[in-house]
C-alpha cells in the first residue's frame, strides 16, 4: 500500500527556495521521492541546496528564476515542462520586504518591489503553471504570513500583499478545482531565517513580540514543511483553498 504522503515521481517546483522555509520546503518534499527544482535569483545558492538534498538520497536541479521578471517565469515554466512533461506541485514562497517602517513613509519603489514579487510573481507563476496543470492536476502552495490577518509593526506593504495571496488563493482555488487543481495558502508565524533578522536579532523587538505567541518562541524552517508536504501529497486530495497558520498560537491571542 502505498504512504498517503509519498510524493514518489513528483516534480516539484519551489521558489525562493535558496534559504529559510524554501530550503526546508525542497528537503521535506525531496525526502518523500519529489524530484525538487529548487529556484532563486541566483542559482549558485540553490546548487547547494540542491547538493545537500542529493548527498541526502533525493534529486532535484537548481535554476536561476527571478520572480519580479515575466519573462524569467515564462522560461523556467517552459523549461521544466519540456524536459519533465509536467509540473505536479507549486509552491510559490518567494517574497520582497524591501522597507521596515512606518507606512505613511514607504518609498514608491519600495512599495513597487514588494506588490511585484509578493503579488505579481505569485499570480503569474500561478498561471503559468496552471495552464499545464489543468491537464494533469496538481497542487499550488502559497506561502503567505500571519501579517496577511494581522499587519504587522512597520510591515504595512508587506502585510498588504500577503493578505491578497490569502484571497488570491482563494480564487484560484474556486475556479480550478474542476481541474482537480488544489490550492492551499500557508501563514508562518515568526520563523528564524535571514528574511525575519531584523526581529529575530533584535532583543528589544523580541521582548514586545513573545507575548504575542503562546508558544513563546520563534519557529524553525523545518517547522513549516509538515502542512506543505500534507498538500503537496494525496493525503489532502479533497482539500483546497484552505488557509493555514502556523505561527505557535499567535493568531489565537
Amino acid at each position: 500500500m502505498t504512504h498517503p504522503f509519498d510524493l514518489t515521481g513528483k516534480i516539484a517546483l519551489i521558489t525562493g527556495a535558496s534559504k529559510g522555509i524554501g530550503a526546508a520546503i525542497a528537503h521535506s518534499l525531496a525526502g518523500q521521492g519529489a524530484y525538487v527544482i529548487v529556484t532563486s535569483r541566483k542559482a549558485e545558492a540553490c546548487a547547494d541546496v540542491v547538493d545537500a538534498i542529493v548527498k541526502a538520497g533525493g534529486q532535484g536541479e537548481a535554476l536561476a528564476c527571478h520572480i519580479g521578471e515575466l519573462s524569467a517565469m515564462e522560461s523556467t515554466v517552459k523549461d521544466i515542462v519540456a524536459r519533465h512533461g509536467r509540473i505536479d506541485i507549486l509552491v510559490n514562497n518567494a517574497a520582497a520586504n524591501p522597507y521596515f517602517g512606518p507606512i505613511d513613509q514607504t518609498p514608491m519603489d519600495a512599495f513597487d518591489k514588494t506588490v511585484e514579487v509578493n503579488i505579481r510573481g505569485y499570480f503569474y507563476m500561478t498561471n503559468l503553471v496552471g495552464q499545464s496543470m489543468k491537464k494533469t492536476g496538481g497542487s499550488i502552495i502559497n506561502i503567505a504570513s500571519i501579517n496577511g490577518v494581522i499587519p504587522g509593526d512597520f510591515q504595512g506593504v508587506y502585510s498588504i500583499t500577503k493578505s491578497a495571496v490569502i484571497a488570491m488563493t482563494k480564487a484560484h482555488a474556486k475556479e480550478w478545482a474542476r481541474h482537480n487543481i488544489r490550492v492551499n495558502c500557508l501563514l508562518p508565524g515568526l520563523t528564524r531565517t535571514k528574511f525575519a533578522k531584523a526581529i529575530t536579532d533584535n532583543p528589544e523587538i523580541m521582548k514586545q513580540v513573545m507575548p504575542h505567541i503562546p508558544m513563546k518562541r520563534a519557529a524553525e524552517p523545518e517547522e513549516m514543511t509538515g502542512q506543505v508536504l500534507y498538500w503537496a501529497s494525496d493525503a489532502s486530495a479533497y482539500t483546497t483553498g484552505c488557509i493555514a497558520n502556523v505561527d505557535g498560537g499567535y493568531l489565537l491571542v
